[in-house]
């Protein structure tokens, strides 16, 4: 698989990675089996998907124990990233920035994951009440001790960002101004994809002038873009699209020119390309520092999203994504 650069450490990773969270958080609890989430771990591995994606809170830390098992085995294959900052109650997550805690949840994170070294620590979400240069610095100390090898932001959300009355990303924007200030970013990681393009209004390119990689999370739409969902299906209860307005089956049916457009340039490539490669291949067209994070818990969607590095969309192609409708039943 092609190899791309995270931060000015060059921190090499393939453009493709692999969302964990998938694996043992917000999607369909009862399909989420462990045995089969190790067997995809390990599957992408061999196909050159060395990023491996994941984050405290998802379980919480049960995701991070699953990759545990295969970083056992196979820790020279991967580039672990993981996220700290936010906490799960029963019914509500909260930040917590504190720089004490910071510390405190890498060296749970090393326990879980058994390895003396995180690749990438991400900051999931800053703490209101702490000033994000504490929580950042912090986050510096374990990689002056040696715990971590580089820092990562993940976006503000979109329902938080609009709310505000501003661009989508403006807040995440001004963290990244003032944690620069104290320790270099590493790696930011949002959402985009063809249907949720925000990030390269303003945060892509703040990235690709600084030498910053962007983690490219939900490339697939949650699913939507691979063509596979049934409008009006439904979804399990704890699935996080239960509650996502673009997945009402009015939406669904109403989004589908997108996914049609997007199987019509597949079949331009190839009888065995799919629109979840072709949307795939337009996030890592975006910029060489893009690296795509579709998530899945099953060995034969990481083989498709491991494939779609090798697939590169013409001019005419990216034309085509361009003028495909918007998606309608934002977050607005």
């Amino acid at each position: 698989m092609e190899r791309r650069t995270i931060g000015a450490g060059a921190l090499a990773v393939g453009a493709v990675g692999l969302g964990c969270m998938p694996m043992s958080w917000a999607y369909s609890g009862s399909r989420q089996r462990g045995d089969e989430s190790v067997r995809t771990v390990h599957r992408a591995l061999d196909l050159g998907t060395s990023l491996l994606d994941t984050a405290d809170m998802y379980g919480p830390f049960t995701n991070e124990l699953l990759l545990g098992r295969v970083l056992r085995e196979r820790r020279r294959d991967a580039f672990v990233s993981t996220k700290a900052g936010l906490l799960v109650g029963e019914q509500h997550i909260v930040a917590n920035g504190r720089p004490g805690y910071v510390k405190r949840a890498c060296d749970a994170s090393l326990r879980r994951l058994q390895t003396d070294v995180i690749d990438l620590y991400q900051l999931h979400r800053a703490d209101p009440e702490v000033p994000v240069e504490e929580t950042w610095g912090a986050m510096a100390d374990l990689v002056r001790a040696g715990k971590v090898r580089a820092l990562g932001l993940c976006a503000v959300g979109a329902r938080g960002g609009r709310r505000s009355g501003g661009r989508l990303h403006d807040t995440t924007l001004r963290q990244l101004q003032r944690v620069q200030q104290v320790f270099p970013v590493s790696a930011v990681q949002a959402e985009l994809s063809v249907w949720s393009p925000e990030a390269l209004d303003a945060l892509l390119p703040w990235c690709a002038t600084r030498g910053v990689g962007f983690l490219a999370a939900m490339p697939l739409g949650n699913g939507f873009l691979t063509g596979t969902l049934t409008p009006g299906e439904g979804f399990e209860p704890d699935d996080v699209r239960a509650r996502h307005p673009r997945f009402t089956g009015e939406m669904m049916a109403a989004n589908q020119p997108i996914v049609v457009g997007l199987r019509r340039i597949a079949r331009r490539h190839g009888e065995d390309v799919t629109p979840a490669q072709v949307a795939l291949a337009w996030v890592l067209a975006q910029g060489p520092h893009v690296i795509a994070l579709p998530g899945t818990k099953r060995e034969r969607w990481a083989a498709e999203n491991a494939a779609a590095a090798g697939l590169r969309l013409s001019e005419e192609d990216l034309a085509e994504v361009s003028r495909l409708p918007a998606a309608l039943g934002s977050w607005d």
